[in-house]
């Protein structure tokens, strides 16, 4: 869980920077395109669990 919190902040703070700097995020700026990467990892995990990738 540590592990989420130091990556949720450490992305928090990067953002904060991007926005400083004017330059675009390297990630969707809208909730679909965020999305859209969630159920592509949770597709992933998913695969792995089924025993797909080996």
């Amino acid at each position: 869980m540590k592990e989420v919190i130091y990556a949720t902040f450490t992305g928090f703070l990067v953002g904060l920077l991007f926005a400083k700097l004017k330059l675009p995020i390297p990630a969707p700026p809208t909730l679909a395109g965020v999305m859209g990467i969630v159920g592509l990892f949770l597709g992933y995990i998913l695969a792995i669990r089924l025993g797909w990738m080996r």
